[in-house]
């Protein structure tokens, strides 16, 4: 027995000693995000964007010398498992978390590695994940306070719009939405005639498209997750709606055109990032994004990708695996694609974690997303 317990002595040192050696080599980040419930559709893009640069970097040396060890952890679209998903990955002393998506997980997460002064790198939206005075949260999508003023300038300056009624989903990124939208709309004088909420996963739009065609609005604003969007548009359809239909980036993705087929046709709106806007970078994403998964990827799979390389590049600047360096650098961050090529377009961010890039007006012309007009960043910052 004596022997014995001296062996598996040996056979456990031996263990840790191969535990950190290995982590010497490598550099855990952890993803972690929708892989199943509603939000599946937007966090199994994010996903494979997150796969695909982590092989790509790995393929090339890593960061700074050492490969990327990751896992995809599922929320299950619940911010309670969410937030016991990151406490995991916690215990594991990452250098950055990716993820999530949803808003209302963001919410409850954030706090966590807040906490642990861990830097986050999230897809959500909501105005109020980046007001709240965490320094060690940043976002690769469009902050609700960013998105809105685009297209509420697009309603009332090129469409002339007086009227339009509101659609929204009643969680934390519909609330935020619905929030910053409004207020912009009364910035320009123009008039809410209908105020519609919606719930998270609903499948029948029946009721809110009649509301809809029962008021007099020059437009409808559309602002749902992804499944919610595709089931609406259908429902429109289906009814013979006539009022232009517009919407953010979720109204628009890759994965509503999919699920809405021809009811998704002449759809506009703003995106704040798209497969198929006109830049070399992203089109050559999409086509390997494409070719690995068989399936065209959205904005969230561009957000995942760019999440990776944001991380690659910002290590690189400091020269070493320090989270407090890597939160104080972000702050006031410019990239541009000559020195940071994997970040597909120039993107900026602001003291409190937020992006600013261009964005594209798009509009659904026989089932596919064409971009119309580039807009301009918000705060236009000088590259360092």
């Amino acid at each position: 027995m004596r022997h014995l317990g001296r062996l598996s002595g040996v056979a456990l040192a031996a263990s840790l000693w191969g535990f950190h050696a290995h982590a010497e080599n490598t550099v855990y980040i952890p993803d972690v995000v929708e892989l199943s419930g509603p939000g599946a559709v937007s966090g199994t893009n994010w996903r494979d964007g997150v796969a695909l640069a982590v092989d790509e970097l790995n393929a090339a040396g890593g960061i700074l010398g050492r490969k990327i060890a990751t896992e995809h952890l599922d929320t299950q679209s619940n911010p309670g498992v969410s937030r016991a998903q990151v406490q995991k990955v916690l215990d594991r002393e990452p250098y950055v978390v990716l993820g999530p998506i949803y808003s209302g997980s963001v919410k409850v997460n954030m706090a966590l590695t807040q906490q642990a002064e861990v830097p986050q790198i999230v897809g959500a939206e909501a105005a109020d994940i980046t007001t709240q005075g965490n320094p060690w949260i940043f976002r690769t999508a469009f902050g609700q306070q960013f998105s809105m003023p685009k297209i509420a300038n697009y309603l009332h300056d090129q469409l002339k719009v007086k009227s339009v009624a509101v659609v929204w989903v009643n969680n934390d990124f519909g609330k935020g939405g619905h929030d910053s939208f409004v207020k912009e709309m009364k910035t320009r004088g123009i008039e809410v005639v209908s105020d519609i909420s919606t719930e998270q996963g609903q499948v029948d739009f029946g009721s809110d498209v009649i509301k809809l065609k029962n008021v007099k609005a020059d437009a409808a604003f559309v602002y749902t997750n992804e499944e919610e969007s595709a089931r609406f548009l259908i429902e429109a359809k289906r009814q013979g709606l006539s009022v232009p239909l517009f919407g953010e980036t979720t109204l628009l993705s890759q994965k509503v055109v999919e699920l809405a087929g021809a009811a998704a046709n002449g759809v506009r709106g703003h995106v704040g990032l798209s497969a198929d806007a006109p830049i070399p970078a992203i089109q050559e994403f999409a086509r390997k994004f494409t070719q690995r998964y068989r399936y065209a990827p959205d904005h969230n799979g561009i957000k995942g990708y760019t999440a990776v390389y944001l991380v690659k590049y910002v290590t690189e600047m400091i020269g070493k695996f320090d989270g407090h360096a890597f939160g104080a650098t972000m702050k006031g961050l410019t990239l541009t694609p000559d020195k940071a090529p994997g970040m597909l377009m120039e993107a900026s961010w602001d003291q409190n974690g937020d992006i600013d890039r261009e964005s594209f007006l798009a509009e659904i012309v026989d089932g596919k997303q064409k971009i119309v007009a580039t807009l301009p960043k918000l705060k236009p910052s000088k590259a360092p």
